[in-house]
């Protein structure tokens, strides 16, 4: 499964950081031991389904753990039958990027 997220927080941070709330957030993703890749408007995972949907819920679930008032999360899925994709986030990459 490839899953593109982006958490939007409410307030963005706290006197801890500015992105306080969205940190939170990465630093769950960074402990599922799954590929990742940070941008600029979401994150990138890509990993087997049941670790997605479960890392989904526990990333927006940080953001208010961590002190936001709300949050809404943004989530884009690629997913196959037989739960794989044809190219990882790195070979997709080096596809487009010359």
């Amino acid at each position: 499964m490839l899953i593109h997220v982006h958490v939007g927080p409410s307030p963005l941070g706290d006197e801890r950081g500015t992105y306080e709330h969205v940190e939170a957030a990465i630093r769950v993703i960074e402990a599922s031991g799954l590929e990742y890749e940070v941008g600029a408007l979401g994150t990138t995972i890509q990993g087997p389904a049941d670790q997605c949907w479960t890392l989904l819920r526990e990333l927006h679930d940080a953001c208010l753990t961590s002190g936001a008032k709300q949050v809404m999360t943004h989530v884009r899925i690629l997913e196959a039958t037989d739960d794989t994709i044809e190219a990882s986030m790195s070979e997709v990459a080096a596809r487009i990027i010359p």
